[in-house]
């Protein structure tokens, strides 16, 4: 018989991009309090650190490193430094992303397409296919992507990062299917409006009325609501889950 699900990640190595603010500090915090050694990593090493010690003062265990996901040999640094510090990684969480162009899709620069796709699309896929490497070494792991709603129904004047987060749900399916077998899920959380720096734009007073007209529960999220669901698909309580795309978005892709 199966074990009882828990939620203890004790003795897990976590590493956790975009980890200095927002939804990725929330999941680092929480990761850490369920027993999870996190790597709270973000482009400025200082940020990182300001969260990593923050967790080792509340009784958690946390480093810092700096990775910014849209530059490849910053990748694999990270991954060579995680090698050699631990030898292992069991929970990877893409949260960092960017969103560099807000307007009519037709009017997106060269330079905004592509850096909204370096990040948001070849940071994720190298990121994960890094981490599977690392993982499959020791028994598996489990990846949770941070796609977004807008990757099911696209966000107005959100036309390149609508698209990339769509590639990131196909992107998870892509690597659950081909790496179950060695016992690493992968799966997506799609947020839907989160109180972020990040959604900075879209929480002003016109635009937040706007978007929560179509949200059932008639408000936007904490980063805090989007942590609980990634501590449940990187548990074991989600041991039979995989290449799940899981809203966590008030109720708007049922609006």
């Amino acid at each position: 018989m199966p074990q009882t699900p828990t939620f203890s990640l004790a003795g897990k190595i976590a590493l956790v991009t975009g980890a200095s603010r927002g939804i990725g500090e929330a999941v680092a915090r929480l990761l850490a309090a369920h027993g999870a050694h996190v790597i709270v990593s973000s482009r400025k090493l200082a940020d990182c650190e300001t969260v990593a010690a923050s967790i080792r003062e509340a009784g958690g265990a946390a480093e810092a490193l700096a990775c910014h996901i849209g530059e490849m040999d910053q990748i694999e640094a990270a991954f060579a430094t995680i090698g050699e510090r631990h030898g292992r990684l069991d929970i990877l969480v893409n949260n960092a992303a960017t969103n560099p162009y807000y307007g009519p899709i037709q009017d997106t620069g060269l330079s905004a397409f592509q850096k909204t796709v370096d990040v948001n699309i070849r940071g994720y896929f190298f990121m994960t296919s890094h981490a599977v490497k690392l993982m499959q070494t020791h028994g598996g792991g489990a990846i949770v992507n941070v796609s977004s709603v807008n990757g099911v129904v696209p966000g107005m004047l959100q036309g390149i990062y609508s698209i990339t987060k769509a590639a990131v749900i196909s992107m998870t399916k892509a690597f659950a299917r081909e790496c179950a077998p060695q016992g690493i899920r992968v799966n997506a959380l799609l947020p839907g409006l989160t109180a972020t720096k990040f959604a900075g734009a879209l929480l002003e007073d016109r635009n937040r009325v706007q978007w929560e007209a179509h949200i059932p529960m008639a408000r936007y999220a904490e980063p805090a609501e989007m942590a609980g669901a990634v501590l449940y698909l990187v548990s074991p309580a989600a041991s039979y889950a995989t290449g799940v795309a899981l809203n966590v978005d008030g109720g708007f892709l049922v609006s």
